[in-house]
C-alpha cells in the first residue's frame, strides 16, 4: 500500500489555479507523485480520517512556511552553464551568439556539459524551479538526461540544429562544431531531429521530454522553420527556436526576405500550438494578432534582454500579447545571456519592467508575473495538465518557503512579499514527483562541493581551447547581413 505525506498547517499555500486561490492554514497530501488532497488543514484531516482503509500517513509541519507551484523556466541553455560571466555585457545579441557564444559552444565536450547540466539544474532546484525547457544539448540529450536522472527535476531538451552556414566561418569556431551544428539541408536536419526525438524522449522515468529544436534566426532556413513545427506535430512533441529576437534582426529581415521575422514564419504556416518562440522581442501589433490566433506561446526572458539590450520594455510588446491571450512563459536563457538560473528574479522583472517603461502601474504585476512561471510556463511546454498549479490529480512539485527568513518578516499579502520582497534566498524546499529534491540547504543525492570544483576547472579549460581570453574578439558583427 502506498503511503502518503501530509504537510498541514501551512502559513499560506498560493495555488495558481483558475481561481487564483490562496489558502491560509493549508495542507497538501501526497500520494506517490501526485497531489491527492488540498486545502485548509482541518478539513483535509477531516477527509483523511473518514477515507476507507487505513494508508499510513508521514504527517510534516509547515507552520511558518508558504508553498507555491514549482517554478517553469521556459527557456534555457543548459550547455552555457559554465560560461557564467565570461563574454562581456556591452555587446548586442548577434555579437553575443557569434563571436562569443558559438566558440564557446564548440569547444565544449559530452563530459563538459554533464557536468554544466548538473549544475544548472542543481542552481534551478535551489531557486523553486521544478521544471524547464533546454534549448538543446551542443552534443545529444545523454548529458541533460544524465542531470535530470541524478537532480531529479523534470525538464525538456533536444538537439542543436541549422542549414544555413555564415559565408565565412567567424574565428573560434571548430570544424566538429560546424560540423555536427549545421546540416546541408533541412531534410537532413529533420531526419537528425526525428532520430533524437526517438531516442531520447521519456528518458529519466518519464521526466525528460525530447523536443524537435533548431537554433532558429538566420542560421535556419525558412524551410527548417516550418518543418521543424510538422515534425514535432506528427512526432506528438513540441519545438522551439529563437525568433524576433532585436530590432537588427527583424530589420535584417526585411531587408532580406521584405518581412519581419514572424510574419514571414506566419506566411508559410510555421506558426502553431506546439511552437515556442524564444524572446519575441522585435514584434508588430499585427504580429501579435498572429501569434494569438495561431496559439503560438512566446518565452520571455527579462534578465537578457536587460543585459543584451534587446529592447523588450522599449519595443516589446509582452502586455499586449497577454491582453491578446498569447501565452507568455518566463525563462532564464543560460547563465551568460542573462547572469543566472534565477526565474524568481524575472518573476520580479517582469512583474515591474512594463510599469516603470510605460508609467501605467496597472501592468502585469504579482499574480501575472507568478502565473507566468508557473501555469502559464506549464501552457507553453503542453504541460499544464500535469504541472504548473497545485491541483488535485496533478503532479506534486512544488516549493516551500522559509517564512522565519528576514525577507518575510513581517507581511502582509503573501503574493506580493513573494514577488517584492523575497529571494531564492528563502527557498526551503524544492519536491518535485512527490519528494524532495532540495532540503536541507542541499540537493539530494548530488555532491555539490565536489561539482563545483570540477565545473571551476572544466570552465577554465573551455575558455582557454577557446581562446576568449583574447582581447581582439570582435564586439560587432557583419555575419548574416
Amino acid at each position: 500500500m502506498t503511503s502518503l505525506t501530509l504537510i498541514e498547517h501551512l502559513e499560506f499555500t498560493i495555488t495558481c489555479d483558475r481561481e487564483d486561490r490562496v489558502i491560509t492554514d493549508g495542507a497538501i497530501l501526497i500520494e506517490g507523485d501526485r497531489i491527492k488532497d488540498l486545502g485548509g488543514t482541518a478539513e483535509v484531516n477531516q477527509r483523511i480520517s473518514s477515507a476507507p482503509g487505513s494508508q499510513p500517513v508521514e504527517r510534516l509541519d509547515g507552520r511558518r512556511q508558504g508553498l507555491t507551484p514549482g517554478l517553469v523556466d521556459a527557456h534555457v541553455h543548459l550547455s552555457e552553464t559554465l560560461s557564467r560571466a565570461v563574454f562581456p555585457d556591452v555587446i548586442d545579441t548577434r555579437t553575443w551568439v557569434f563571436h562569443w557564444a558559438k566558440p564557446f559552444y564548440a569547444h565544449v565536450s559530452p563530459e563538459d556539459e554533464e557536468v554544466g547540466s548538473l549544475l544548472g539544474t542543481a542552481e534551478m532546484l535551489r531557486g523553486g524551479t521544478t521544471c524547464f525547457l533546454d534549448m538543446g544539448a551542443q552534443n545529444d540529450p545523454a548529458p541533460v538526461a544524465s542531470a535530470v536522472e541524478q537532480t531529479g527535476i523534470r525538464g525538456i531538451t533536444g538537439r542543436h540544429a541549422a542549414d544555413v552556414k555564415p559565408a565565412e566561418i567567424p574565428r573560434g569556431w571548430s570544424t566538429e562544431m560546424v560540423d555536427h551544428h549545421f546540416f546541408p539541408d533541412a531534410e537532413t536536419a529533420l531526419e537528425a531531429l526525428a532520430e533524437t526525438v526517438a531516442a531520447w524522449d521519456g528518458s529519466a522515468g518519464g521526466r525528460l521530454g525530447v523536443w524537435v529544436n533548431i537554433e532558429g534566426k538566420e542560421p535556419c532556413s525558412l524551410d527548417l522553420h516550418v518543418g521543424a513545427r510538422e515534425l514535432a506535430a506528427r512526432m506528438g512533441v513540441g519545438t522551439t527556436y529563437h525568433l524576433a529576437t532585436s530590432l537588427a534582426e527583424a530589420e535584417i529581415s526585411q531587408r532580406r526576405h521584405g518581412s519581419w521575422p514572424i510574419t514571414r514564419i506566419a506566411r508559410q504556416g510555421g506558426l502553431g500550438e506546439n511552437l515556442v518562440i524564444a524572446h519575441a522581442v522585435a514584434v508588430t501589433p499585427e504580429e501579435v494578432d498572429l501569434l494569438s490566433a495561431h496559439q503560438t506561446k512566446v518565452a520571455f526572458c527579462p534578465s537578457t534582454s536587460l543585459k543584451l539590450a534587446k529592447g523588450a520594455t522599449s519595443i516589446g510588446k509582452y502586455p499586449e500579447m497577454m491582453e491578446a491571450a498569447v501565452t507568455v512563459g518566463l525563462g532564464t536563457d543560460g547563465v551568460s545571456a542573462a547572469g543566472n538560473l534565477n526565474l524568481h528574479r524575472q518573476v520580479h522583472l517582469a512583474a515591474g519592467l512594463f510599469k516603470d517603461a510605460r508609467m501605467d502601474a496597472s501592468l502585469v504585476g504579482a499574480r501575472r508575473a507568478l502565473r507566468m512561471a508557473t501555469i502559464d510556463g506549464a501552457k507553453a511546454l503542453g504541460m499544464d495538465e500535469q504541472i504548473g498549479s497545485l491541483e488535485v490529480g496533478k503532479k506534486a512539485d512544488f516549493v516551500l518557503w522559509d517564512l522565519d527568513h528576514p525577507e518575510w518578516i513581517p507581511y502582509g499579502d503573501p503574493l506580493s512579499a513573494l514577488v517584492w520582497s523575497a529571494s531564492t534566498a528563502s527557498v526551503h524546499e524544492t519536491w518535485v514527483d512527490g519528494r524532495p529534491c532540495y532540503r536541507d540547504g542541499r540537493v539530494v543525492g548530488l555532491d555539490e562541493a565536489a561539482l563545483h570544483v570540477e565545473a571551476r576547472g572544466r570552465a577554465a579549460d573551455i575558455r582557454a581551447r577557446a581562446g576568449l581570453g583574447r582581447r581582439n574578439i570582435p564586439l560587432t558583427t557583419d555575419l548574416y547581413q
